[in-house]
């Protein structure tokens, strides 16, 4: 595949992930206005989602990556290999629904929702079909189908968008309807058979990729398969832990109405920090396949030295964007979820970490020692539970930001040591300490407003921090120019 074809098939898959991120982004406020935070219900949202990211990566188990590698050997029948992986996929997550299904009363219980095991069963066949459709999208992209595979994306996140404004919008100024959302937890409960409904349209979309599954089934390559795919699902589920855990565990560790409230306002809030998210993964979009293009190249490590140096300019450069213009930003969210703002750029922190993390994870990637990204994941990820067993009981939804900041900055700590070590690349530690420092000052003139004493407007305010803002991009041209 030349460069070409590799960065436009990029940015295609690039374009249908980040733009349904954002629209599905878009959706906050419209949730977080209609759903008082008093309710508890966007804690429910919260809490329901997060079992969602955790179980997809159980049903999944590394089978996509699978299906890639042992679909492109010449030795193997692509096809087989195919049928072999949905099959496999389509039996666990079928098992799994059935199992939910059945003891949906119980597992409702368990988790906190004895009064609505509806949700449990509706997000347990939302699972299964997500798991089943995540190999046959591995199975568009190894054909190199990018129409396609955008095509079916967007086919679930506009209508998804349209249902979602419908039943906000439209449906909640019907007094007829308003026992929905009296019966769902503030209309939190809806948001969930929207998913259902828009992700069974998907699969029968689907209904070419899934005939697929007629050309059989070999008991020997399923066992070599799995062998290879279990060290990978062991991977993506400690990494989903990182991203999840507080959010799963926060309930137990905060048992009653007033924790689903805290955990509502801290997963809203949130949201504001993952514009962070969103800058990160367009960088790695375009970062990735450059960095691969060049792994074979002497001069890789200067590649990885110069990459690390602009994404940590560039998101410093949105964690002070996000900081100084939060007077308007918190109008993203309901007022009801103010009150936990604070946390957002502890969050955007923790994030910066996570795509540092990324930046360093390359080490062990481009020199096949992919066991230790589950090693310092998992260490990673041991910090940051633990953060939040101890903490969330005294200081509740705080306790989750600085889980997530602990959590990925143990692992980006130890991908840095150890990495030296094995893969030496010269980072521009002083342009990268320079710009920190920097971004730190610019960061505490932006309180001086406050340090006077002084009620100033809100125009002069993000006047204000427009100027400091300006001259972090002057002083980081700068000192990058002159490091060069």
């Amino acid at each position: 595949m030349n460069l070409r074809s590799l960065l436009k098939d990029t940015a295609l898959y690039g374009m249908s992930s980040i733009v349904g991120r954002f629209l599905n982004y878009l959706l906050v406020p419209v949730y977080t206005y209609a759903i008082n935070s008093e309710s508890g219900g966007y804690g429910i949202v919260t809490n329901l989602y997060a079992y969602t990211a955790f179980f997809l990566a159980l049903l999944t188990f590394g089978m996509e990556t699978t299906l890639f590698r042992f679909g492109s050997r010449k030795d193997e029948d692509g096809r087989l290999v195919y049928s072999t992986a949905l099959r496999m996929v389509g039996v666990v997550a079928a098992l799994f629904v059935t199992l939910v299904l059945v003891f949906r009363k119980p597992v409702a219980t368990a988790l906190g929702y004895a009064a609505h095991p509806e949700y449990i069963a509706v997000f347990a066949v939302i699972t299964a079909l997500d798991a089943f459709q995540a190999i046959m999208f591995s199975r568009l992209r190894q054909q190199r189908r990018p129409l396609r595979f955008v095509l079916l994306k967007f086919s679930f996140i506009i209508p998804s968008v349209l249902l979602n404004l419908f039943v906000f919008l439209v449906l909640r100024q019907m007094p007829s309807a308003q026992f929905l959302f009296d019966s769902y937890d503030g209309g939190a409960g809806l948001i969930f058979f929207v998913n259902l409904a828009c992700t069974s349209f998907v699969t029968l979309l689907f209904i070419p990729e899934i005939k697929g599954i007629g050309y059989g089934f070999d008991a020997s390559l399923a066992r070599r398969m799995f062998r290879y795919s279990f060290p990978l699902m062991l991977l993506g589920m400690v990494g989903i832990l990182n991203q999840v855990a507080d959010k799963i565990l926060f309930p137990y560790l905060m048992p009653g109405d007033g924790g689903m409230v805290q955990l509502g306002i801290y997963g809203a809030c949130t949201k504001i920090a993952m514009i962070m998210a969103l800058l990160t993964q367009a960088f790695r979009y375009a970062y990735e396949p450059i960095v691969f293009a060049d792994s074979a190249d002497r001069n890789s490590p200067a590649t990885l030295a110069d990459g690390m140096k602009y994404f940590i300019v560039f998101t410093l450069l949105a964690f002070l964007a996000v900081v100084f213009y939060m007077p308007l930003l918190k109008y993203f969210i309901g007022a009801s979820y103010w009150e936990g703002l604070g946390v957002v750029p502890v969050v955007m922190l923790a994030e910066i970490f996570m795509g540092v993390y990324f930046n360093l994870s390359f080490w062990y990637k481009l020199t096949d020692k992919t066991w230790w990204g589950a090693a310092m994941s998992a260490a990673g990820a041991a910090v940051m539970i633990a953060v939040n067993v101890v903490f969330v009981p005294r200081i509740g939804y705080w306790a989750c930001a600085w889980g997530g900041f602990a959590g990925y900055g143990t692992a980006m700590l130890l991908s840095y040591f150890i990495g030296r070590r094995y893969y030496p690349v010269r980072y521009d530690v002083k342009s990268i300490g320079l710009s920190i420092i920097l971004a730190a000052v610019l960061l505490a003139l932006s309180q001086l407003p406050s340090w006077l004493g002084a009620a100033w407007p809100l125009w002069a305010v993000l006047c204000f921090n427009t100027l400091l803002l300006g001259v972090y991009l002057l002083m980081t041209v700068y000192i990058i120019k002159k490091r060069k």
